[in-house]
């Protein structure tokens, strides 16, 4: 396959992928997970992580909106460190009652 055959074809298999179980919740904002699921490495592998975590895609992005690899790693090394940040607080508090698909534009911090 070539090119733009081999990129349908990839996306055709992506389409058939079952949702996750219906109790899998997101490591960050707790939501039960929709169709769409992303790994987040807790400690970027960029700096030695291993470890992996499902996240919604709006809550990655969030993450990694907010924080650089090196501040994930050195100041930001577990979920619940995360949740704690005031910025992750605010989108977790707007993020509460949306439902498991839901997705927006996410802005990078600002300075």
């Amino acid at each position: 396959m070539r090119g733009r055959v081999r990129r349908k074809a990839a996306l055709a298999a992506l389409s058939h992928v079952p949702p996750p179980p219906a109790e899998e919740r997101c490591a960050l904002c707790r939501r039960l997970l929709g169709r769409r699921v992303e790994w987040h490495h807790v400690v970027p592998k960029s700096e030695g992580g291993r470890e992996t975590v499902p996240v919604h895609p709006i809550c990655h992005r969030t993450i990694h909106a907010t924080f650089s690899n090196v501040e994930l790693a050195r100041v930001y090394p577990t979920i619940e460190a995360l949740r704690e940040h005031e910025d992750i607080r605010r989108f977790l508090s707007w993020v509460d009652d949306k439902p498991p698909d839901f997705h927006a534009p996410t802005r990078r911090k600002s300075g």
